[in-house]
């Protein structure tokens, strides 16, 4: 079986959901036409990843203007409860195309907000959420932790569907949770643009033979809206690089890294090269030793199959 991906480096329209999912459905809609069966999305694209954001907070202080921005932040995440779900549904099933797309995610009942990663079949909807289980720095701030049930892989028919948030990826016990559910595409949506970020993705690519697939936005500091400039004077012009990557499961380089410019990867994965990678290194198999390891992931799901048509 071949899947073929597009990973999409953009910016979105910040801190503007409505416009934000304008830009994503035409976006889709492109790729879909070049015959993607998956395109994925950056961290946090909707509505915008707020990096150079303060919100207002010190240790011990906090200022109005900062608790107003979070207000902001808050009015434009996105509600899987709420119409722009529908909208994202009703795109991957009208270009029968699954989305994997990065979003700052609110909950009705609350007043937190999560970094997440949905799965949207073009079958069925919404398979799931994946939310952040540890926003790094000050992230912490703005974004609640995940739990364990949405440590989430699905079994589709493009592949069996998993992978982690940024800095998540840096957890060995969070990646383990994710080979031993077979994932066999691995989705790293990202906020670091640092050339480093590439060994990291070529090293999961090894450890769980799987191919992974790293998507970042470019983002630079003009596309901020002019109400935010000054939050983010201190800041460099090219606020965010880029380094987009698609890795084969032996650790080549397929596709990227894209630095420097929006643009999208688009690549052709052959899934019968999974197994062949595994006669020397299987993490969950052969080279396991469950004699003298044991991992126990508190709530994480089996892995979801994907209801048949």
């Amino acid at each position: 079986m071949k899947t073929k991906v597009c990973v999409i480096q953009d910016s979105p329209i910040f801190f503007d959901k409505s416009k934000t999912l304008e830009k994503t459905e035409k976006l889709t809609a492109k790729y879909a036409k070049e015959g993607c069966d998956l395109i994925i999305f950056p961290e946090s694209f909707i509505p915008g990843y707020p990096r150079g954001f303060s919100f207002g907070a010190k240790v011990g202080y906090r200022t109005e203007e900062g608790r107003k921005l979070y207000q902001d932040y808050y009015d434009n995440s996105f509600d899987i409860q709420g119409d722009e779900l529908t909208k994202l549904e009703k795109l991957s099933k009208k270009n029968n195309i699954y989305i994997i797309i990065g979003v700052t995610e609110k909950e009705d009942h609350s007043g937190s907000l999560y970094c997440s990663m949905l799965y949207i079949s073009p079958d069925n909807g919404l398979l799931g959420v994946h939310r952040k289980i540890k926003p790094t720095g000050i992230e912490r701030l703005v974004w609640s932790e995940g739990s364990g049930d949405t440590l989430v892989t699905y079994n589709t028919k493009i592949g069996k569907l998993g992978g982690l948030i940024c800095w998540e990826n840096y957890m060995p016990l969070a990646r383990m949770s994710m080979y031993s559910k077979g994932v066999e595409i691995y989705i790293a949506p990202t906020a670091d643009a640092r050339k480093e970020w590439t060994s990291t993705m070529i090293h999961i690519a090894l450890e769980g033979r799987c191919y992974v697939i790293g998507s970042n936005q470019y983002f630079t500091k003009s596309m901020y809206p002019e109400k935010y400039q000054h939050l983010v004077s201190d800041e460099p012009e090219n606020i965010c690089d880029g380094g987009s990557i698609i890795v084969s499961p032996l650790g080549k380089v397929i596709e990227g890294p894209l630095f420097g410019s929006n643009g999208a990867l688009i690549a052709v994965l052959d899934m019968n090269e999974i197994i062949p990678s595994k006669l020397d290194f299987d993490v969950i198999g052969h080279y396991s030793r469950d004699d003298i390891f044991k991992l126990k992931v508190i709530d994480q799901p089996n892995i979801m199959n994907e209801p048949s048509d």
